[in-house]
């Protein structure tokens, strides 16, 4: 199954290669920005990778493609790419990133949606007054106090609940959604669930008679424009539900603590902090939706892709590009010998994004079923048997995949970051197994400084280490020059780690 997509093409310099970015990366904007999905990496990064590493045209395979943004990278470069994922939502955004919708019709979509439904949804928010809430403070049940924003001087206005702030909660207290299927997570510590765990835990029963009010209408819309306002809408829940935490004592650090509440965000896993925000359905939507507006630029040159579900296309050269909702393991075993320049990608490591189970909230408002039997990942939810022992089979499998894919000289960068030493242990001891592909030396990839990715606790890891193994050929010395000029580029595998506990 085929389908034509248009990319618009950004400006974009295909002759220089800045090392001085992948030190200091500056952080995700526009379309990097869209979206939390998990373990995204820099721009910069990526772009290198595929710059210093590949030719026009060749053929670049990630099998563990995540949010999408190499997808673009790759096609920016004019390289053919193959993106294979056993994520639903993360094919869907992948789409959005080859595939960027007219902003001009987005705009016309939310106009739309402004006249049809708002009123509805700002209906529930209503205060006393007549004005509308924008954000409820909440302390566990307790309801704390109202936000509303005021029409004059544009400024937060905070009040306490009234009996007509409870009347109209209890109104949507026990609303179950009509338009999503239930959530099916696990018994996992790691990211506070349960095997109990639903919507109506995640989310008010107001919030989720509003995403349904938006869903409905939402399914009336064009299937281009239903797209990216769906993933809009995941990309605006986590600030819809009850995993908000409020700011308290903001400037301790500086000595200068104040008692002013602030808003915080949804950052990872499914904690329901007892200080939380209920925030307007509405406004985090039309926000989100705003935002991907000011990020899809329309350019006068298009070009036009066909985009294949199967390898077939990519590999002999009639399409450019293929995304593949799958595992891996499955999809490759149809992909022919020495067919690829390279693959790039993060996998799996450590059990710190059990990737299907923290998505599962996106693909519920997606009304996608994920396959969580066949994810390749580590899980501390123990009926799902997702373990070291597992993980380490099937990586085995997918290395020797990789060797048997790439072409003679064609490279591995493996993007890695783990605390524990058994981790090294199995790529050192696996890779020493493998005859034709070798280690070839590493460097660190830096996020920037206002990354929420960095884990700032003592003893945490910094950075990324981007590996690169290569498969025995004639050009290999000339293929890894320009990995020879990065500064903090290093040949010798980082020992270091073997030592950890």
């Amino acid at each position: 199954m085929e389908n034509y997509y248009q990319l618009n093409l950004f400006n974009h310099s295909l002759n220089s290669i800045n090392y001085n970015n992948l030190k200091y990366p500056k952080g995700y904007k526009g379309l990097a920005r869209f979206h939390k999905y998990w373990g995204k990496k820099p721009i910069e990064c990526l772009s290198f990778l595929i710059e210093a590493l590949t030719q026009k045209d060749d053929l670049i395979l990630d099998p563990f493609l995540g949010s999408g943004l190499v997808a673009r990278e790759a096609l920016l470069k004019k390289r053919r790419f193959i993106g294979i994922d056993i994520n639903p939502i993360a094919i869907e955004l992948s789409n959005l990133m080859v595939d960027l919708p007219c902003s001009f019709q987005l705009q016309e979509a939310i106009n739309n949606l402004d006249q049809k439904i708002k009123h509805k949804i700002y209906k529930t928010y209503i205060l006393e007054d007549e004005k509308i809430a924008s954000h409820y403070l909440w302390n566990g049940e307790e309801l704390i106090s109202t936000w509303n924003i005021s029409n004059l001087k544009k400024t937060r206005e905070e009040r306490q609940p009234t009996d007509y702030d409870y009347i109209l909660i209890d109104q949507y207290e026990n609303y179950k959604s009509k338009n999503l299927r239930q959530i099916q997570l696990f018994n996992n510590s790691r990211i506070n669930t349960t095997n109990l765990l639903t919507l109506n835990d995640i989310f008010t029963g107001r919030a989720l008679y509003n995403i349904d009010i938006l869903r409905e209408e939402i399914n009336h819309l064009p299937q281009n424009i239903q797209k990216p306002l769906l993933l809009s809408l995941t990309a605006a829940s986590g600030q819809m539900s009850k995993m908000v935490f409020a700011i308290t004592s903001r400037g301790k650090n500086q000595n200068k603590i104040t008692n002013k509440i602030e808003v915080g965000s949804w950052v990872v896993g499914y904690w329901r902090p007892k200080l939380h925000f209920e925030i307007n359905v509405w406004n985090c939507f039309e926000n989100k939706v705003n935002n991907l507006i000011k990020s899809v630029i329309d350019n006068k040159e298009k070009e036009r892709y066909l985009v294949s579900t199967r390898l077939e296309p990519v590999i002999n050269k009639n399409n450019q590009l293929a995304l593949i909702l799958g595992n891996n393991l499955t999809v490759l075993k149809e992909c022919p010998d020495e067919v690829v320049s390279l693959i790039i990608t993060d996998p799996p490591h450590g059990d710190r994004i059990p990737y299907l189970e923290l998505s599962e909230m996106w693909n519920s408002l997606l009304g996608k079923i994920p396959n969580f039997t066949e994810e390749i990942v580590i899980s501390n939810a123990k009926n799902r048997e997702k373990n070291k022992e597992d993980y380490t089979h099937n990586m085995s499998i997918f290395l020797k995949t990789a060797s048997r894919i790439l072409k003679p000289s064609g490279i591995l960068a493996l993007f890695f970051n783990a605390k524990d030493k058994d981790s090294w242990k199995f790529l050192k001891q696996h890779f020493t197994s493998l005859q034709d592909i070798k280690f070839k030396g590493y460097f660190p990839m830096n996020y920037s400084a206002k990354s929420v990715i960095q884990d700032n606790r003592e003893g945490s890891l910094k950075s990324d280490f981007i590996l690169i193994y290569q498969k025995s050929g004639i050009d290999d010395l000339e293929k890894l020059k320009p990995l020879f000029e990065i500064p903090e580029w290093s040949v010798e595998f980082p020992e270091d780690f073997l030592k950890l506990n």
